[in-house]
């Protein structure tokens, strides 16, 4: 866990995690939840992907009550849960949500490519998935979703930066200690790692490359 200023922060494993702030509890990408799972007020989904937008683990924590915001890509299988309110999202929008700022950021892949030969990459620009910029209280958290480092990143203005470190699908520990030089946020925490690809060597090597860089990073333990 991480303690900021008015809220909590739990790394769930892989691109997972969970903000608690008084009564708010707000999910984003929850994937393969071990703990026994707070009910959610707010989810947050970065993209279609299945260990992204798992309907199994959002069984877990939607109520009637809970709003969630993804991008258009996930409305099909998310409407089947009903939830409280469904509220889509592309890259650029900003929304208010029970108090918190949710603005959603561009999450694109520059060079992890599904098929070399034809350059079709695992995350396309024109698909419009997502990264967020969560504002709870006096902090501003960036979840860069599944993407490399990319131009727009020079824009992002956050405290904490959560950034994908596994490769192949997203950014390598040399591109995500590049991408946190860039940010500047006050700390930087791997993620994308330990499930589908990537280890907690990965997420140490980020470590000491950010450090070196003059970049704050801690590596969270996984809630259990």
């Amino acid at each position: 866990m991480l303690k900021l200023p008015d809220v909590n922060l739990f790394w769930l494993g892989h691109d997972g995690f969970r903000l608690e702030a008084s009564v708010l509890t707000v999910y984003i990408d929850p994937f393969k939840l071990s703990a026994a799972p707070k009910p959610a007020s707010v989810v947050l989904l970065t993209h279609e992907h299945f260990d992204h937008c798992s309907i199994e683990d959002l069984r877990k924590v939607v109520t009637p009550k809970t709003i969630i915001v993804c991008p258009n890509e996930c409305l099909s299988a998310v409407s089947k849960l009903k939830p409280g309110d469904l509220i889509p999202i592309a890259p650029g929008a900003k929304k208010e949500v029970l108090g918190v700022t949710v603005q959603a950021v561009p999450a694109y892949n520059t060079n992890k490519y599904r098929d070399a030969a034809t350059k079709t990459l695992f995350h396309p620009k024109q698909d419009e998935k997502v990264g967020y910029l969560v504002t709870v209280g006096m902090n501003t958290i960036y979840h860069a979703g599944d993407t490399d480092a990319i131009p727009e990143m020079q824009g992002i203005s956050c405290d904490v930066a959560l950034l994908p470190v596994s490769g192949t699908y997203v950014m390598t520990p040399d591109e995500a200690a590049k991408a946190a030089a860039v940010l500047k946020p006050k700390l930087a925490v791997p993620m994308h790692y330990g499930a589908i690809v990537g280890t907690e060597a990965d997420a140490q090597k980020f470590k000491e490359l950010a450090t070196k860089a003059g970049i704050r990073a801690e590596v969270l333990k996984k809630e259990s």
